[in-house]
């Protein structure tokens, strides 16, 4: 029996994207550098950055995507929340300081520019300042670059990095009724969700098992576990339980994008592939009423404006 899709809508917000392609002499260098690149970028609550890869491209990935240089490549997204003052300077400092420590430091590794724009960033010229002066400017496939001599040899780099307006906070619950059930549930999503281009998962393995509420009791942080989806909580005289009967464990997929339709075309493609999990109950979203954000993706596609 199919899992019931709960008639509601998840609640995203604007963001500040970059988006950029590492290559790699084969997949397991490039996931060495796509593991590092986009560590510990789950949440913006405490990270510097939410940051997920988008899709392999080239060979053995999306092929219609060719790469400058030809060889295995992977899109990678960062974002940092529009509503943030210093939006402008935080992206940059995340996209460097996971350039040049995760990207240049990988062997094989080389970085190319995504987002042909008006705003960018000159990070090539700042990441190639670990050239100590032997670093120089280039142009190679096509491209305006810089070159770094390395100690395995060369790292190149785009001169320009580009930036623009994005999406964050796209979201799926799965109410299990166990942690197995709402586990593969999701798990089923995340693979629906890995080849749809634009859109990035960022918590490990694709899958929050600790979805948050903004505010808290405490004012030293600006989020906390939501007590009312806790199945360990439904009967708490202190809580006002709210999940379906039979739900013991609820698990969240969060997604960020380059706008509205990649959120829309992933949350459909997740539907579809889990809702027959067996012990899935339902599906449903996280919302705050308009309170967070203004960017509404319905779980009903009939809904959606």
């Amino acid at each position: 029996m199919a899992a019931k899709i709960d008639d509601t809508y998840a609640e995203a917000f604007r963001s500040l994207y970059t988006e950029f392609l590492i290559t790699a002499r084969d997949r397991k260098w490039l996931d060495h550098a796509v593991h590092a690149a986009t560590g510990n970028a789950s949440s913006s609550i405490l990270c510097d950055c939410e940051a997920g890869m988008d899709r392999y491209v080239g060979p053995g990935g999306d092929e219609d995507f060719a790469t400058p240089d030809g060889r295995p490549g992977a899109i990678v997204q960062l974002h940092i929340p529009r509503f943030r003052k210093d939006r402008v300077k935080a992206l940059e400092r995340s996209a460097l300081v996971r350039i040049s420590q995760n990207v240049l430091t990988c062997p094989t590794a080389s970085c190319f520019n995504l987002i042909d724009s008006e705003d960018y960033y000159h990070m090539g010229r700042k990441v190639a300042y670990f050239g100590d002066g032997h670093q120089k400017r280039i142009e190679r496939f096509g491209r305006k670059m810089w070159w770094i001599p390395i100690l395995g040899g060369e790292f190149v780099l785009d001169r320009r990095l580009g930036y623009d307006d994005g999406l964050m906070g796209g979201n799926l619950w799965f109410f299990g009724d166990s942690v197995d059930s709402a586990l593969e549930a999701a798990e089923k999503g995340v693979i629906a969700i890995e080849p749809i281009p634009g859109v990035i998962t960022t918590f490990p393995g694709g899958i929050a098992g600790s979805g948050s509420k903004a505010g808290s009791s405490y004012d030293f942080t600006i989020a906390s576990t939501y007590e009312k989806f806790c199945p360990m909580l439904q009967n708490d005289p202190g809580v006002e339980a709210s999940l379906p009967q039979g739900v013991h464990s609820v698990m969240e997929i969060i997604m960020n994008g380059q706008g509205m339709q990649p959120i829309i075309d992933a949350t459909q493609a997740a539907i579809r592939a889990s809702v027959d999990t067996p012990g899935l109950i339902m599906i449903s979203a996280g919302n705050y009423g308009g309170r967070l954000g203004k960017s509404f993706i319905y779980l009903n596609p009939d809904k959606q404006p």
